[in-house]
Parts: C-alpha cells; structure tokens; sequence
C-alpha cells in the first residue's frame, strides 16, 4: 500500500492547534455551534446489560431535546437485537437507527457471519450499520481480504449507510491509520469512525485529522464525499467545539451536515444541552 503523504506526531500536534485557534467562519456564536453538535450526536448504548428499558430511555432521551427548543440528535445507535423497538418508537421523528453489527467490537467472525447479522439488522429497520474492520488482518498486511470484506458488506447494505470503525487506539501509527482510511473509503465506506468506545485511547484530535486529510484527498481523487464520525471519550462541549473546527477547516464548511458528519457520544448530550437551557 503506497501513500502520497506521510505524518509525524509533532507536525500533526502543531497542525491541530494551529486549526483550533482560529475562528470559525461558519458559526457566528457559540450557541450556534453547541446546537450544532446537538444536532450530529448519535446517542448510543452498547452495553451487555442493556435491556428493551434501556433502549426505551435512550429513544426517549432522544426525543426529549425538541421538546426544549433544540435540535433533534441524528441517531441512536444500538445492538441488533433492540433495532425493531428503537425503530417503532422513534417513528416519524426523523431520528435515525443506527446498529453496531458484524462482531462488533472485535471483527473476529468469520464473513459469512458477519453478513447474516448485519442483514438482520437491516431486516429490522437500521437505516445505519457501523462495522469494525478486521484490524488483525490489517496489522498483518492482509489488505486486499479487509477491503474485500468491506466491500461485500457494502453491498449488502442497500439503502443503509455503511460507518466503517478503523480503532485507530489499536492500529496506532497515524500513516496506518491514514492507509486504513484510504482502504476503507475505497472498499466502499459512506463513513469512516475511529474507534468502537470499547478501548483506550479512542477518539483523540491525532488521528482524527488524518481521517480527515485521507477524506479530503479521496474527495479530491473521486468527487466522492465520505462521512466523518469520531467516537469515544468526547464528553465536553470543548471537546466536541476542536471535532467541528477540525471538520470545518480541513474536509470544508460542506462537511458540517448530520450527513457528514456524526459524534458518537451519550454524555455530551446533557453537557451540551445543560449550557444550551440557560
């Protein structure tokens, strides 16, 4: 795999702050932004505990912002198994169902397995599938199998949108990072996500700025707009403000859409919605 770029830790951390401290020429005001991040949440739970009340809570959490004058969140994301009921109960609010599927978190099934359960949650009404890749294979250079199941997925998909999860805390080296980004938008990606939630470290503004450099230059080869979700540790409204302004100025002011765009987060939606009451 050959790439036309390469990164070191130090230019990239330098490029970071350089983003962040600059003004964003998209949203006037803070309040403008916060809603903003409100509005690209994918709510999520994924825990082994959870139950049809969790599922209920979390759908009812998600209805519950419009309610105070505010944004609807993009999605809910779930297991499988509660799709159906998380479908029936955010009917008609234009909230999407997103299902984590294909051996999530591990990617350690077999393809044919994998394919049957995201068929499933298909068949159950997801409008969003995110699968992790098989970063074994990966690590061990075995490309061409990790885009060929992507890209079998992908197919399988329909009407669904496809987030592919790099778990960029395990791939580690931010040039594999950006090669799993290229591989993955490739083999078929609508998105690409860095991390299941499941390890530490997960989201981090590192390799989110490669994801997204790897974004712009598949944009500037294909035409093509690939979706950006980080995912995991990102519970302040701070937190959530670096992501935008990482989008805004390195994919461009069109990425700032709940198409393009998505937070995978639970907590940052009552810290953001907190300061947006007062």
């Amino acid at each position: 795999m050959t790439r036309n770029t390469s990164f070191d830790s130090d230019t990239v951390a330098e490029a970071i702050n350089d983003i962040i401290s600059k003004p964003s020429s998209y949203f006037n005001i803070d309040n403008e932004t916060l809603q903003f991040a409100l509005s690209v949440l994918d709510l999520t739970t994924l825990e082994g505990s959870d139950t049809t009340s969790t599922i209920m809570n979390l759908c009812n959490k998600a209805m519950s912002f419009k309610e105070m004058a505010l944004p609807n969140v993009a999605a809910v994301c779930v297991y499988p198994v509660f799709v159906r009921q998380a479908k029936k109960i955010l009917k008609s609010s234009g909230i999407h169902v997103a299902s984590v599927a294909g051996a999530f978190p591990s990617g350690q099934s077999p393809i044919h397995i994998k394919i049957n359960e995201i068929k499933y949650a298909i068949d159950e009404g997801a409008d969003e599938i995110d699968m992790v890749i098989s970063r074994g294979k990966f690590l061990q250079g075995d490309f061409d199998e990790v885009f060929d199941e992507i890209n079998a997925i992908k197919h399988v998909c329909g009407d669904a949108h496809l987030k592919v999860i790099l778990e960029t805390g395990e791939i580690g080296d931010l040039n594999a990072v950006y090669d799993a980004s290229i591989l993955a938008m490739e083999a078929g990606a609508d998105f690409i996500k860095t991390s299941t939630g499941k390890i530490t470290p997960a989201a981090t503004p590192e390799v989110s700025y490669v994801m997204l450099k790897a974004i712009n230059q598949h944009y500037k080869k294909s035409g093509k707009m690939i979706g950006f979700k980080p995912a995991g540790g990102i519970s302040t409204p701070d937190q959530a403000i670096k992501y935008i302004k990482l989008v805004e100025f390195i994919a461009g002011e069109q990425w700032l859409t709940p198409e393009l765009f998505r937070i995978g987060a639970s907590r940052l939606a009552k810290n953001l919605t907190d300061i947006l009451k007062k």
